[in-house]
């Protein structure tokens, strides 16, 4: 007989992060792979808390499992001008479509405008820092429709500056959008329904929350929900503050 001293851990269920009671009684039953989720990071305490955003594994170890949301990065792009021209204009091409002339000392704000004018970019997809050209390089953030996104690199053409010595206009990716993860855990499923208490290396079966509304200021702390779970998930959930 065993008598020695044995604990068990317990946690109050909190579910204040759902706004409505849609999608409560169709949870989905899934299964979580362990092993990919970390100590002190996703179970601090020792349980997975309940409204963690979710994904399916899609390749690799624990294919057809389920482990936390591994986020991911807006990309940036910065567009940089050579040669110290002194006047003239140049242009940027993105995904098919080219920009109208731009001047070569133009501000931010300028060189926004005119990216939002190509077909492919509507107002609020990118965001534009830095300038005036061409001492200060600027940095064109993408965001909107493309948050998130790992997107093509624009590429310049400087053939209109003038003045200086050889100008032109370079572009390089300073942050690649997507996520440094390819197995699936890049794109969100949704919400961990109940907190789960992790005993060992296991899996675990789990309900999973898959529409409804969520107040995103009442979720756990490192839910994982970042702007491009909120656009992913935005068809299956309404969020609220």
């Amino acid at each position: 007989m065993d008598i020695s001293l044995t604990t068990e851990a317990w946690t109050v269920e909190k579910r204040d992060w759902l706004g409505s009671r849609d999608g409560t009684e169709f949870t989905r039953t899934i299964t979580l792979h362990l092993a990919s989720f970390t100590a002190n990071v996703h179970y601090p305490n020792g349980f997975i808390p309940s409204g963690i955003v979710i994904a399916k594994i899609t390749s690799g170890t624990g294919t057809g499992l389920y482990g936390p949301y591994a986020g991911s990065t807006s990309e940036a792009q910065t567009v940089t001008i050579t040669g110290t021209p002194t006047g003239g204009t140049f242009t940027l091409t993105w995904d098919g479509q080219t920009s109208g002339a731009i001047a070569y000392n133009a501000t931010a704000s300028a060189v926004q405008t005119a990216l939002e004018a190509m077909s492919n970019i509507n107002p609020g997809d990118v965001s534009v820092s830095g300038g005036p050209g061409p001492g200060t390089p600027y940095v064109v953030a993408f965001a909107g429709r493309y948050v998130g996104d790992n997107v093509p690199q624009m590429t310049a053409s400087g053939a209109s500056l003038t003045g200086g010595s050889s100008p032109a206009v370079g572009v390089t990716t300073t942050t690649a959008g997507g996520s440094g993860s390819s197995n699936g855990l890049e794109i969100p499923d949704g919400f961990l329904f109940n907190s789960t208490h992790v005993r060992s290396t296991r899996n675990l079966g789990a309900p999973l929350h898959w529409r409804g509304v969520i107040r995103t200021s009442k979720l756990p702390a490192g839910n994982g929900l970042d702007a491009n779970a909120r656009d992913v998930l935005g068809a299956k959930f309404r969020f609220e503050a």
